[in-house]
């Protein structure tokens, strides 16, 4: 295992036991069994491992369902992704516990920023499926739909943290489709127009650079064992370089590195940074 994806696992143990404030850099280094100079190699202070954990998570959150959206067809894609971002959530309520918990004490210009960040991606994932799915017919309601949709993920999404429950993913999947069908084909008085969701908003956030994701590719590089995700990564780090390679050996590629845990937001980046072109 790489030594950065190690201190992030043995961390998330120690902050879920104690919290982040209380959770010490030596007391991390001892969970890993490394010195406090390897740690430092790695992250530059505990509030860039923070930082790097919730980046991990919320990525991978964001490539699983921006997934699904691209991939699914039109009859199953609104229930893909109810199921999808519940599954996401549910396996990483963990530290959507701690987060929910911690952030109050760890916020800082950064962690706004980056949480702005991925709500932006958010919506624009929801956007992009509610208009392949109703086109014309929500182009006065899209706005206020894709915040309806965002609330229902945000307030089902608390039952898997207040509620030590087993729940029906399929059931509440398909129940949150038949609530959002009834939005979208009814709802006539929109109160969230274009116009009003750009004052709310910033500029759109326009993806990573070509530059920033070759950085993250090369630290990826480095740290990955398997020789193939080593290999698929390096390949797709040139062609971003200097593009050569067809776009079936491109679309191999990507999905050979969708399939690694730790790289599976990559293929997410290089989407974004191309439909930015």
């Amino acid at each position: 295992m790489a030594k950065k994806q190690l201190i992030m696992e043995k961390a998330l143990e120690l902050f879920a036991k104690q919290g982040f404030e209380a959770t010490s850099v030596q007391q991390i280094t001892e969970h890993c069994g490394i010195s406090k100079g390897a740690f430092y190699l790695s992250f530059k202070s505990k509030d860039e491992l923070i930082l790097a954990l919730i980046d991990h998570f919320m990525m991978q959150f964001l490539s699983e369902i921006d997934y699904v959206v691209r991939n699914s067809n039109n009859e199953n894609l609104l229930y893909d992704f109810y199921f999808t971002a519940f599954q996401s959530f549910h396996k990483h309520s963990d530290f959507a516990k701690l987060l929910m918990k911690e952030q109050a004490q760890t916020i800082n210009e950064e962690f706004i920023h980056k949480m702005y960040d991925f709500n932006r991606m958010m919506e624009k994932i929801i956007i992009t499926m509610i208009e392949r799915l109703y086109s014309e017919e929500i182009r006065k309601t899209k706005y206020d739909l894709m915040y309806c949709i965002k609330g229902f993920i945000q307030t089902y999404s608390n039952l898997f943290v207040f509620y030590n429950v087993p729940l029906d993913l399929e059931l509440l999947a398909h129940s949150l489709v038949e609530k959002t069908n009834v939005l979208a084909k009814h709802v006539t008085l929109p109160f969230m127009t274009e116009d009003l969701y750009q004052i709310f908003t910033s500029p759109e956030y326009g993806g990573e650079t070509k530059e920033q994701i070759i950085q993250k590719m090369e630290q990826l590089i480095e740290e990955v064992d398997d020789p193939i995700i080593k290999e698929s990564l390096l390949l797709l780090k040139n062609e971003l370089i200097d593009p050569s390679l067809s776009p079936a050996i491109v679309k191999g590629l990507l999905q050979n590195i969708r399939q690694h845990p730790h790289c599976k937001w990559i293929p997410y980046l290089i989407d974004r940074y191309f439909e930015f072109l």
